[in-house]
């Protein structure tokens, strides 16, 4: 998956697959994971969001399956 860097203490890099609703986040340490069935708005809330790292521990991590690949 195609990812966009960010600027973020926590979160390097985004990416978001609209067919499947995958959102994936690569942390500043390296690990990548991916979180099934998220919302284009949420995606789009995330890449707005003030605090990247805070959104993805408000409303992502609560609300989604994910796994490190």
């Amino acid at each position: 998956m195609r990812r966009r860097a960010v600027t973020s203490a926590s979160v390097k890099s985004v990416g978001y697959d609209l067919s499947s609703g995958t959102l994936e986040l690569e942390y500043v340490n390296g690990s990548i994971y991916q979180y099934y069935e998220v919302p284009q708005p949420t995606y789009a809330g995330l890449l707005a969001a003030p605090s990247i790292g805070n959104y993805v521990n408000t409303q992502i991590k609560p609300y989604f399956e994910f796994a490190e690949v």
